[in-house]
Order: C-alpha cells, then structure tokens, then sequence
C-alpha cells in the first residue's frame, strides 16, 4: 500500500499548555498594588511564551475581613489552598489590628499549617541599583559588575519552630510583677531538615559555600544544637566549605566583607533581622523577595515580597513593584518555568538600568509606569529570542 501524501496526513495536535493554579492573596496596605503589578507580569510571561498560563484566584483574606468576621482565614481555607500549585502573597499588617494577631492570623497561619519550613531569600545587586556599602561601588579601576557580585547571597530562613514557635504566655498582667515568657523551641528534626536543605543550597551554588549563624556562646541549649547539627551535617558535604559566625559579628561581616559570604542559614528571628539588613544593603527592602518551602512539595509554597504593608505609602501609587517581580521569578522557577524566571529578571534590570526606578531607589516613576517598562522589556526580548506569539509581531 502507498504511503499517504503529507498534504493529506491529519495534523498534529498542537503541544499542551501547562496551566498552573495560582491562588492570590493581595492583603493589606499596599499588598493589592504590587501584586496586581506581579500578575500583570504574569500575564505578559504567558502571553510572550505561549507554551503555559496562569489561572489566578483571587482570596480576600485580609485585615478588613478580619474586622468584619473576626477570622483572616475561614474554617476550610487550608483546605481550599491545597488545591492549588502556588501562593502569591501580597502583605499584612494594618494600623486597626494588633501586629500579632495579623501576623498569626494570616501569614504564619499558612506558613506554619503547611510547614513551609524553608524561608528562602535571595540577595544581589541589581543592574541600575546603587548599594550603600563602599565596597560595592564601581571605582575607576573596578567595573561595575565585578562590584556588584561582591553582594550576591541566599539566606535560608527556619520558618516553622524557633524564636516564632509561637510558645509561652503571660501572667498577672497589669501587676508590677507581671511576667512574660516567649520559649524559643529548637527541635533536632527541624534544625536538621533546614541545615540539610541549606547545604543542598550551598551545593547548587557555583562558590559551594556555606555559613551557619548561631549564638551559642550567650544561648547555651538551643543554639549549641544548632552548632552540633551543623557540625554533624557538613560532614555529608565534604564538597561544600562551611563555617559558623555569632549572629551580632554577622552584622558587620555582611557589611564590611559581603564578598565572604555565599549562602546562609539562620533561626527564624536572626534570619527575619538579617534579611532586612540584607535587603538594605542590595539598595532597598522594595525589591526583596520571599519563598516560604515546603521542599516536599506535599503542600503549596507561597511568596511574598519582604517589604511589608508599608501604609503610609498605601494607595499612592508609589510602591516599588520590583520585589514582587523577583518573588515572581521565584515562584515560577519554583514551578519548573527557570527560562522565563531568568527573562523576566533581565526584563526587571533592564528597567532599572535605563533609571525607571521608583523613589527608594532614586527614581521618580510610579508603579504603574514601572510594571508597564518591565511588561515591554518582557515583550522586547521575547521577539529578540524568537519566542511564542511575540516572533510574529
């Protein structure tokens, strides 16, 4: 029997398009703002690529419900969260509600209820961002890039037990001798699987280079198990080099010497403080982002950009964008999608670059104007790489 003519064989069907669930949760102050802009972002990464999508639920779990049903989160929102691949997270945090009970309410409900224990945070320079520290600035004889790499770190955060375990109480309040206790809960189980994870970081990192934050000299039970398991770990990465520094020295290595550092792994409360010195030192804390991991992949992860609900700039028009950008590319690597993460940062420092920057950073654009330079960078480069739709405009 002949061969059927190729102008006569059906058509192949056209690849799949990977369609990822993604639920949103813009909460407070300027939350709705930025992550608004990130699903912008979103829509323009799908549009350019052509091969996968994003399909967006809105939740409106924020401190307005909270006032109006006295819950951030309803009975089966865990549940209901579950069925999805990620979390986008705006901010929370508002001048009506007491900070920790819109902490515990929203954010560490989600965190702790899916054990994310992994906080990862990633830390550089960006092209068109000027870092405060000297030793990062471009000199007559040291190029800009070179400079810029002095400060490129991740810093893996505890997110589940420590200093926020969320243990203690308070009694005879109101008495001159009312007594306050915050216990900081140190289980081998959790200090293990973070420092593990850490190392597994350290090890995809081109320097292999890891440095454990403690203070066990002044807390002499749960940071000196943190030193015995980071002793015990390292020795199942002989090809990672590691060492440990007191938390208070930390400070003024990351300021003094951040070419020596490369990842990082700390306690929930020294890895919150040093993020936000981190972040200030890369330029601004607007341009942050956040994972909260669960490595097993057995529950959704969720990010956020770092910078909070900052309501005196709410509704402004103002915000910076560009950490829910990066916390964007976080989550979409997170997903598998690591070329389009990678674009879409070179979209964001191509922005900044050409000085379409908002105020904290030295600018004078909105977030409009910025979301709208990183869209079009996303486009331009897409057409420049051939890429989806945009090769046929």
């Amino acid at each position: 029997m002949g061969s059927i003519p190729i102008s006569q064989q059906p058509l192949a069907p056209p690849p799949s398009k990977t369609s990822y669930k993604i639920a949103s949760i813009p909460a407070d102050g300027i939350g709705p703002e930025v992550i608004s802009a990130g699903i912008q972002v979103l829509e323009t990464l799908a549009e350019t690529y052509g091969t996968f999508s994003f399909d967006v639920t809105h939740f409106d779990w924020s401190s307005d419900r909270y006032l109006q049903t006295g819950k951030y989160i309803p009975d089966d929102g865990l549940e209901e969260l579950q069925r999805f691949d990620a979390i986008l997270f705006g901010a929370v945090g508002d001048q009506r509600v007491p900070d920790h009970i819109s902490l515990w309410g929203l954010r560490l409900a989600i965190c702790q209820g899916f054990q994310q224990f992994a906080n990862v945070r990633p830390t550089r320079i960006l092209k068109g961002v000027t870092s405060p520290l000297a030793a990062c600035q471009p000199t007559s004889t040291d190029d800009n890039d070179t400079n810029r790499r002095k400060l490129d770190w991740v810093i893996v955060r505890e997110n589940s037990e420590g200093e926020y375990a969320g243990q203690g109480g308070r009694s005879h309040i109101g008495q001159p001798w009312e007594t306050a206790t915050e216990v900081a809960i140190f289980t081998r189980y959790g200090v293990e699987r973070i420092m593990r994870f850490a190392f597994e970081v350290a090890r995809s990192r081109p320097r292999r280079k890891l440095t454990m934050v403690t203070k066990s000299n002044a807390q002499r039970n749960g940071m000196v198990l943190w030193d015995d398991v980071h002793k015990l770990v390292a020795k199942d990465y002989p090809d990672v080099e590691s060492d440990k520094m007191l938390v208070d020295a930390m400070t003024c290595r990351m300021a003094l010497q951040p070419e020596s550092l490369d990842t990082v792994v700390a306690t929930n409360l020294h890895a919150d403080i040093l993020t936000d010195l981190a972040a200030a030192l890369a330029g601004s804390i607007g341009i942050a982002p956040t994972s909260n991991l669960d490595p097993t992949r057995q529950r959704p992860s969720m990010f956020e950009p770092i910078h909070g609900s900052a309501w005196d700039i709410a509704g402004k028009g103002v915000a910076n964008p560009v950490g829910t950008f990066w916390t964007v590319a976080e989550m979409i690597k997170w997903l598998g999608e690591d070329e389009a993460a990678e674009l879409l940062m070179l979209a964001v420092e191509n922005a900044l670059d050409q000085g379409v920057k908002t105020r904290d950073l030295g600018g004078s654009a909105g977030t409009t104007e910025v979301t709208a330079k990183v869209c079009d960078e996303i486009r331009r480069i897409g057409r420049d790489r051939g890429l989806g739709a945009t090769s046929k405009k």
